[in-house]
C-alpha cells in the first residue's frame, strides 16, 4: 500500500519540518535491537520483536489504529444520539471513551447505582459497530459525596478547604475518596467487565491533584517511617540542625504547607514522592478492582503539563496501554514540535512500545487564557505527527461540543456549528486516512539519541532557595529536544539509571539532582565509549538535596567529564 508522510494536504512544504515528513520504511531493526551504530534518521518500522501485546490485541479488535473521543451522551437528548450514530460511521470512529465524569449519574446516592442509562448507551455504540474504552469516573466526585464526607475535600497549601462545584475536588488520601472510588470501579466491571463493547478500562482522569489535609499528614508521615525508619534518619536527610528544625516527635511533621520564608528541600521533595507514590497506589486499586471481574486492559492516561505531580515512569510502568494526553499551547511549527515532544516522551515512557494519544483537541482548548485555535490541516498533520512517532491512533476530547459547562468553548470532533462545518469535515478526513494505515499497526520507532528525564530532578528544582529562578526542568528538557527536532533527528527520553548502551548520544539538560547511582550509571556509559552532554547546573546536589562537596558536578561523573566547577554564577 502506498503510505502517505507523516503530514498531510493540505500542507505548505517550506514549511513542514523533517521529523513531521519521516519516510516509512521496513528495513530498520526495531528499537530493542538497536545498537550504537544504529543511524540517527529515525522512520516507524514494523517490529519483528512483538511490542506489548495488549495494545497489539486492541488494535487488532479494532481492525487497526483507534480513532474517536470522549462521548459524552447524558448532555444530550435523544434525536442527537441518532445523529451521533451516524456521524461516527461518517468518520470511521471506531472507539469512544465513555463514563468519565458520570459518577453523579451512576451513582445518585451512595451505594445506589444506576446502569440503566449506560446499558443503553454501551449496547448502541456496540451495534453501531464502536467499540468502548469505559472510565471509572472518579475525577470528578458528585456534590453528595462531599456534603457527607467533608473531610474528602482537598485543602491548599495554605490550609483553604476547597467545595464542589468543579472537578477533581478530592483528596487523594481520604479513606472515604479511596473507598468509594474502589466500590464503583468494582461495580463497573462487575456489570461490563465481559461486555462485548468493551475494548479497554480507563481508570479516572489526568491525575496530578494535590493536598494537604490532616489525611495527607498523617500518610505522609507514615511513609516518611517506612523511608526513613527513624527519626535520626529523617533529620538527617531533610537538615534540620539549620534553622532549628530538628524533629523529636513524627506528630510535629507536617507536609509543606505555607510557611513564613522557604520551605525546607528535603521535606518538599520527599513530599513530591510520598504524592506520587499515593496516585499510583490509587491507580493500581482501582485497576486491580476491575481485573477481579475483567480481564480487558486497564489504563490511565498521563498528563505530561510543565509541571509535574507524578513520577511517570513508576506510573506507567502499572499501565496495560500508555496512553497520554496532548493540547499545544503555540502555533504552527511550535505546536508541532510540541507534539513530537510529547509523543516521544510517552513512546519513551512505554519502553519504545506503541502507545495510544487518549486526547487531544480539534481547535481551541478552553483552559487557555486566550484560546488559540487549529489552522486547516493541523487536526491531520498533529494526528499523523503522533502515529509517526508510535501512537495506535488518536483520540479527541470530545465528540461533541458542549452546549453548556465549563468547557462549553472546548474544540470537538463534532463543533456547535455541526456536522456542516470545517471541523468535522476534517475530522472525517482524518478518519479515512487513519483507517487507510491500519497496516502499520504495532509497528515501532526507533531513535539513537536520548534525553535524561527524571521526576526527582525535575522537582529538585522546583524547591525554594535554588540559585536562579530561571532554572525550569521542563524548559531545559524542551530545548534540548527542540534543537534535535529541528535537526531531523528523533529522540528516546530515558531514565538517568536506565541501561543507556544502545544510544550514541545521550544528553543530560539540568539534572540538578543527581543519585550516586545515576552517576555511576553515566561514568559507565561514557568508559564504555557513549558520548554524553552534561548541560547546566547538573550533579549539584544528591538525592536529598544535600549539595556535592568538593566542587560540581557529582563524582564519579567530575571524573568522566573532566572539569570540576567551584562556583555558580546564572548569567541572567
Amino acid at each position: 500500500m502506498n503510505r502517505p508522510p507523516a503530514c498531510a494536504p493540505p500542507c505548505d512544504r517550506e514549511r513542514l519540518h523533517p521529523p513531521i515528513t519521516r519516510c516509512w520504511s521496513r528495513a530498520a531493526p526495531s528499537p530493542l535491537s538497536a545498537g550504537p551504530e544504529q543511524s540517527p534518521s529515525s522512520c516507524r518500522v514494523p517490529s519483528s520483536r512483538g511490542p506489548v501485546m495488549t495494545i497489539r490485541n486492541l488494535t487488532n479488535r479494532l481492525g487497526g489504529f483507534a480513532y474517536g473521543g470522549d462521548y459524552n451522551p447524558e448532555q444530550w437528548d435523544e434525536p442527537v444520539w441518532k445523529e451521533d450514530d451516524a456521524l461516527m460511521r461518517r468518520s470511521r470512529v471506531n472507539l469512544a471513551t465513555v463514563g468519565i465524569f458520570s459518577w453523579a449519574l451512576l451513582e445518585p446516592d451512595e451505594g445506589r447505582y444506576d446502569f440503566a442509562w449506560l446499558d443503553a448507551h454501551i449496547d448502541r455504540l456496540h451495534a453501531n459497530g464502536v467499540a468502548v474504552d469505559l472510565a471509572t469516573p472518579t475525577a470528578s466526585p458528585p456534590p453528595w459525596f462531599t456534603l457527607a464526607h467533608p473531610d474528602a475535600l482537598p485543602v491548599t497549601p495554605d490550609g483553604t478547604r476547597l467545595t464542589h462545584g468543579s472537578r477533581d475536588t478530592y483528596c487523594l488520601t481520604a479513606p472515604a475518596y479511596r473507598t468509594a472510588a474502589r466500590r464503583i470501579a468494582s461495580a463497573l466491571a462487575e456489570r461490563y467487565g465481559e461486555h462485548p463493547a468493551l475494548a479497554l478500562w480507563h481508570v479516572h482522569n489526568e491525575y496530578g491533584t494535590l493536598c494537604y489535609c490532616d489525611h495527607t499528614a498523617a500518610a505522609f508521615r507514615g511513609w516518611l517511617r517506612t523511608r526513613h525508619g527513624s527519626l535520626d534518619a529523617l533529620n538527617e536527610a531533610w537538615g534540620t540542625a539549620f534553622w532549628s528544625q530538628r524533629y523529636t516527635s513524627w506528630e510535629q511533621v507536617l507536609p509543606p504547607r505555607v510557611t513564613q520564608w522557604h520551605k525546607n528541600p528535603g521535606q518538599a521533595l520527599d513530599f513530591h514522592r510520598f504524592w506520587s507514590d499515593e496516585i499510583v497506589a490509587a491507580y493500581c486499586e482501582q485497576r486491580d478492582a476491575i481485573r477481579a471481574h475483567s480481564d480487558r486492559p486497564v489504563t490511565t492516561n498521563l498528563m505530561l503539563p510543565a509541571y509535574q505531580n507524578v513520577d511517570l515512569w513508576a506510573l506507567a510502568r502499572e499501565l496495560d496501554v500508555v496512553t497520554s494526553d496532548q493540547y499545544p499551547s503555540s502555533p504552527g511549527l511550535d505546536a508541532a514540535a510540541d507534539a513530537a515532544f510529547h509523543a516521544d516522551r510517552t513512546r519513551s515512557l512505554a519502553g519504545g512500545h506503541p502507545w495510544l494519544l487518549m486526547e487531544q483537541g480539534t481547535s481551541t482548548v478552553y483552559d487557555r487564557d486566550r484560546v488559540l485555535a487549529k489552522e486547516p490541516g493541523d487536526i491531520l498533520r498533529h494526528t499523523l505527527g503522533h502515529i509517526a512517532r508510535g501512537s495506535e491512533g488518536a483520540l479527541f476530547f470530545q465528540w461533541r461540543q458542549s452546549r453548556a459547562g465549563a468547557e462549553t468553548w472546548h474544540s470537538a470532533m463534532v463543533p456547535h456549528a455541526g456536522p456542516d462545518s470545517r471541523i468535522f469535515r476534517e475530522v472525517a478526513q482524518v478518519g479515512e486516512a487513519v483507517a487507510r494505515l491500519g497496516e502499520l499497526a504495532g509497528s515501532t520507532v526507533t531513535a539513537s539519541v536520548a534525553v535524561l528525564h527524571d521526576a526527582d530532578a525535575w522537582w529538585a528544582l522546583g524547591v525554594d532557595g535554588l540559585p536562579s529562578a530561571d532554572l525550569d526542568y521542563h524548559a531545559a528538557l524542551g530545548r534540548a529536544h527542540r534543537a534535535l527536532w529541528d535537526a531531523g533527528v528523533t529522540v528516546d527520553f530515558a531514565h538517568p539509571e536506565h541501561d543507556l548502551s544502545r544510544f550514541p548520544l545521550v544528553i543530560a539538560p539540568a539534572l540538578f539532582l543527581l543519585s550516586d547511582g545515576a552517576a555511576e550509571n553515566l561514568r559507565r556509559y561514557v568508559a564504555d565509549g557513549g558520548t554524553l552532554l552534561v548541560q547546566y547546573a547538573s550533579g549539584y546536589a544528591d538525592d536529598r538535596m544535600h549539595a556535592r562537596l568538593g566542587g560540581y558536578p557529582a563524582e564519579p561523573l567530575r571524573e568522566a567529564l573532566g572539569i570540576r566547577v567551584e562556583e555558580y554564577r546564572p548569567l541572567r
